[in-house]
């Protein structure tokens, strides 16, 4: 999953505004205690980050 599709769908879950907050005040257990920005930005794949999100957050659309 290229960043864009990541992006792409956190705005169409939460909305921008939130999806923006959410990714970098969130720290999640889940992604070694870091944020969904602290993950990507550590060279976390984006559709495992976006696989925890989903998970963590009930979102649908988890890539298989």
């Amino acid at each position: 999953m290229r960043l864009t599709e990541f992006w792409r769908r956190m705005y169409e879950h939460f909305g921008e505004a939130y999806a923006e907050s959410f990714a970098s005040d969130h720290v999640m257990s889940e992604l070694g205690g870091r944020t969904v920005r602290q993950a990507l930005d550590a060279g976390q794949e984006a559709k495992d980050v976006w696989r925890v999100v989903c998970d963590t957050q009930g979102v649908s659309g988890v890539l298989r």
